[in-house]
């Protein structure tokens, strides 16, 4: 018996079945047809990325029926596809001040992948310790999975490749038709979250959007290898790319003081190129976000394997999109400015936190920042999550009503997961009151929260 025979033999008794005889094929009479249904649920949560996956799993785990849709083929958005995996930030001048689901996804990708939380006792000064040194470094393709399964657990039916095409409010419901691969459905449900990033369902439903006419670079995430850093004669190399071959490197000289001294984990090795003007609101902005993303990419691996010492650099991983900061936010109930943020303000609707530095990415590589002063944290109003002259919807997530400056420090993953957690919540109460969310009852809707891990600001 020849080998490949044997091979086969072997394979077809090892599993049991014989070899199927094969055809020239059938012809089918309808090879690829649209499936059409129409689904009836409580709660539609548009887009699964950092605050979409924690409204899901809120909203189900509070006894709503939930479907979950998401253009794309995985959840957690920035913190998974767009590759920024560090969350934060979660702890503020020496006590935390944002948890709930999304404390609880980050420490469950933690303890799974043996990680190290950062020592959050010791409060950064942003002079020798920076403000980055508290977020929490997770496995991004493990968070994805946690993340699928607690949606899964909460009862939530999430839909892959799909997306909005109509909105619309009659009756006291809301009609939402989406198309996907092989699918066109019809859903009916009692509220709306918004957590596209880009206010997609808001601007499909009819309500205002606000945006400025420049905005803020993406980022095409990747890390390379293949050269050691310690080794380059920089007096060879261009200093411009000093920095970039200095980044990708997992601990370098100021971070490895820092985490010896501070009991700060290392860093994750990362890079990333800008994309200028990034959007990904519409399929062919995203296109060409990401393809300029790649293609900047690629000019820069070109480019450094003609320095000395960097002739076997490799590109070891590249993010499938790019991360994109800022689009479009709604015209909300409330529009939370600088001011507010900066100052800490605390409104009787405030139910989560925000901490992170005004963060301002501009087209010429250079990044504006404003820290908040001692003891500052900033708050999120409920109103800021429901657009003007609306019904039964809410956003959550970076485009929330805000201006910019305040946006830029609103939109980190950390405040993300607190306001879905919180649109969430609201949601399930406004149904249960037969309420527009705006008229939830305040007391009740902070308690759930706390009932759920939330933590939520106080006056």
């Amino acid at each position: 018996m020849k080998r490949r025979e044997m091979i086969a033999r072997m394979g077809a008794i090892s599993v049991g079945l014989t070899a199927p005889q094969l055809s020239k094929g059938d012809v089918l009479a309808a090879p690829y047809t649209i499936k059409k249904q129409k689904i009836e649920t409580d709660i539609l949560i548009v887009g699964g990325g950092t605050a979409g996956v924690v409204a899901a799993i809120q909203a189900g785990r509070a006894g709503a029926k939930t479907t979950l849709i998401e253009s794309g083929s995985q959840l957690g958005g920035t913190t998974t596809t767009g590759g920024v995996s560090f969350p934060g930030i979660f702890h503020a001048w020496g006590k935390q001040i944002i948890g709930g689901i999304g404390w609880e996804l980050v420490m469950e990708a933690v303890k799974l992948n043996d990680d190290i939380l950062p020592n959050f006792s010791i409060i950064p000064n942003n002079d020798t310790i920076r403000h980055w040194r508290h977020q929490v470094t997770v496995n991004k393709a493990l968070y994805a999975l946690l993340a699928e399964e607690k949606c899964t657990e909460a009862g939530v039916d999430i839909h892959f490749y799909e997306a909005p095409t109509t909105i619309n409010f009659t009756n006291g419901k809301w009609t939402v038709k989406t198309v996907g691969k092989g699918v066109a459905n019809e859903i009916i449900c009692d509220q709306i979250i918004d957590c596209s990033g880009n206010a997609a369902a808001a601007s499909i439903a009819g309500f205002d959007l606000l945006r400025e006419k420049d905005t803020q670079p993406g980022s095409f995430i990747f890390r390379i290898g293949g050269y050691d850093f310690d080794s380059l004669d920089l007096s060879k190399i261009p200093k411009e790319y000093h920095g970039r071959l200095r980044q990708n490197m997992l601990i370098n000289d100021e971070v490895k003081v820092e985490s010896s001294v501070n009991n700060f984990p290392p860093t994750v090795p990362y890079n990333y190129v800008y994309v200028h003007g990034a959007d990904s609101s519409t399929a062919a902005l995203h296109t060409q976000a990401n393809m300029e993303g790649r293609a900047s990419l690629l000019n820069l691996i070109r480019k450094l394997r003609t320095f000395p010492g960097c002739e076997k650099l490799k590109l070891m991983d590249a993010q499938t999109e790019t991360a994109v900061r800022e689009t479009y936010r709604i015209d909300g109930l409330y529009k939370v400015t600088h001011e507010d943020y900066v100052s800490g303000k605390v409104f009787p609707d405030s139910l989560s936190y925000s901490f992170y530095p005004i963060d301002l990415h501009r087209d010429g590589e250079s990044i504006y920042q404003e820290f908040l002063k001692e003891d500052i944290v900033a708050t999120i109003p409920l109103r800021a999550l429901i657009p003007k002259n609306s019904q039964n919807f809410l956003v959550a997530g970076r485009c929330l009503s805000s201006d910019r400056l305040a946006n830029s420090a609103l939109r980190v993953q950390a405040s993300c997961m607190g306001m879905g957690q919180a649109a969430a919540a609201a949601a399930v109460l406004a149904i249960k009151h037969k309420v527009t969310p705006a008229k939830v009852p305040l007391d009740e809707l902070k308690n759930m929260l706390k009932v759920h891990g939330g933590i939520v600001p106080e006056a």
